[in-house]
Formats: C-alpha cells, structure tokens, sequence
C-alpha cells in the first residue's frame, strides 16, 4: 500500500504508569517536586556563574552553566506533558507533537553527551596540563566547542526524526511509555522496521557507548599521568562529580538505544532516571562537592539580602519623607 494511504494515526496513546488515579495522583506530586527542584537547582547554576567574574572567566564553570541550561531544556521536552498527563486519563498526544517531542528530546540529550565529553576534555588540560590550561581552554575554543555539541545534537536528531516521519502508521497508536521515543514510537510502524532499527541503533547507540568510552579513557589517563599519589587524590576529587553525572545520564541511554528495540517493563523506569532525575541532580552533585560554587552562591545570596534591606530602608524613607510632607501641608 502507499504510505499516504497507510499513515492513517494521527495521534498516540501515552501508556503512562497506571490507570489508578490515586496512585498518579501520588507520582504527580513526586514529578512535579523533581521538575520545580530541576529549575530551581539549575538556574541558581546559572544565576551563580553569570554574576561571579571569578565563575564566569573559568572555562569549566562556563561549561557547568551550558550543561544547566541543557538540563532545563532536556527536562522540559518530556516532565510537562508527563505531569499534564497524570492529571488525564486519555494521555493523548498528536503525531506533530510526538514527532517534535521526539526531536527535541534526541537534540538535547545528543548535544548534552557531547558537551559532557567537552567538560572531560577541560578536565584533562586543567590537571594534565595546568600550566598551559587558560592559553589552550581560551574563552573563543569553548565557545566552539559549545556550539559544535549543540550542532552534533542537531545533526543527530534530524537523522533519527527523519527516519522516524518516513514510516507508515495505520494503528495500533499505544506508545508503550510517557512520553514518544524513538524505540517505541517505531514499534507501532506499519512495516518491516529491522533496516531502520539497525541505523538508529548505529546512531543512538554508537554516540551514547562511544561518549561513554572516551569519557571513562580521558579520566583514566589523568590519573594514569599522575605519579603522587597527594594529586591523584586531588584529580580524583575533581573529577568525581564528573563522573557520577556522567554514569547516571549515560548508563541508561546506553541501555535504552545500544540493544535492539526490544521493549521491556523496566523501561519506563530507566527512562525516568534521565529524563527527570538526572536532570535534578546534576546542580546538587555539581554543588555540593564544589567549594568555589557553594562560595559565590553565599557571596549571591549576601548581596541579595542586602539589595532586598536596602529597598526596604529606602522605601521607610521615602514614606516618612511623604507623610512629614503631608503634615507640612495641612
């Protein structure tokens, strides 16, 4: 049949995570405490960096507030809906908005894999090549760099949408998941799909492990270089909250996209680890290790609660000033 006549869904059906609404009311709760957290956490990162010249000049901390802004985006391609849809029961999205979900989805996470390999690199001149670090991670090379994972994300996103409009849709329309994804979209295709798995598989799952493999060498090549053992401690405490973003976005991408599309019920799950906590943690495991960091939002907070007193001194005055004026006149 001709894929016109074929390509007859023009919505999906979200499985979401139960039918119960007590149950969803609970995970609605849950979900949007993780996404105000995600906001909260990641624009403080943000707010931080931009306002302390100290954060600002710093490659890796420019680099820190680029990977916050990805967690924003990344979280709000899916934890919306997700919350939207907990409060429905028909969890109904449009072929359009499932096709854009799923590319912004693809174009985030790719362009975050690809700045998380850029921040091990600035890792790896930082300790490897401290002498050499502010000529070589130069404020124009990061800019690069940045727009270059940004259009990496691009280019691999619109390769695995493109694949995805081109198939037949004629039903069932039921997205085994919350929110549309590559491996379960094209599960309810219309046609023999092992061709075009195979290619995603290749993308999706060759960026993710290939990411992965050379994040793990950069970090084990800095401690390998590393002969005392006083900054091989240091390097490892460095590089310790890198790592743990890295394994939690990571390890479950790689599950997802590097096998064969095979859905399984753990899924759902994995999938919610990095779209909706990884997200959240990242300023937290960013912070919470980083005395500089926790420093300048001390230093913001301080300056806040100053402006904030001296509004509130100013505003005593001005009041006084007007009623001794408005006793003057009578």
């Amino acid at each position: 049949m001709d894929a016109n006549q074929t390509k007859v869904v023009r919505e999906f059906a979200l499985a979401g995570f139960s039918q119960k609404p007590s149950i969803e009311a609970g995970l609605f709760v849950l979900f949007l405490f993780f996404y105000v957290s995600t906001w909260i956490g990641n624009v403080l990162i943000m707010v931080t960096v931009a306002s302390d010249n100290n954060l600002n000049s710093s490659p890796m901390y420019f680099l820190l507030g680029n990977l916050s802004f990805l967690d924003l985006c990344y979280s709000t391609v899916t934890t919306p809906k997700l919350l939207a849809d907990l409060l429905d029961k028909n969890k109904l999205i449009l072929y359009d908005q499932c096709i854009a979900q799923l590319f912004f989805l693809h174009f985030v996470g790719a362009a975050e894999m690809f700045l998380l390999t850029v921040m091990a690199y600035d890792r790896y001149v930082a300790i490897c090549r401290p002498l050499h670090y502010t000529t070589i991670m130069s404020r124009g090379l990061c800019c690069v760099l940045v727009a270059a994972s940004w259009m990496g994300g691009f280019v691999h996103s619109t390769v695995q949408t493109i694949l995805t409009i081109h198939l037949p849709f004629c039903g069932p329309n039921r997205v085994d998941n919350f929110f549309c994804d590559v491996p379960p979209v094209i599960k309810l295709a219309c046609a023999d799909t092992f061709v075009i798995e195979l290619l995603m598989v290749s993308n999706s799952g060759l960026i993710s492990t290939s990411s992965f493999v050379v994040l793990i060498s950069s970090y084990t090549v800095i401690l390998v270089k590393i002969r005392s053992k006083e900054g091989r401690q240091k390097a490892l405490s460095t590089c310790a909250s890198h790592l743990m973003v890295v394994t939690l976005f990571f390890g479950p991408c790689i599950f997802i996209y590097a096998r064969p599309f095979s859905i399984f019920s753990v899924d759902k799950m994995v999938s919610v680890l990095y779209n909706v906590i990884t997200p959240m943690l990242n300023p937290l495991i960013y912070t919470l290790r980083n005395k500089e960091v926790k420093s300048a939002m001390r230093k913001l907070k301080f300056l806040y609660l100053e402006s904030m007193t001296s509004c509130k001194s100013q505003s005593f005055v001005e009041n006084r000033n007007w009623q001794l004026l408005s006793l003057k006149s009578h």
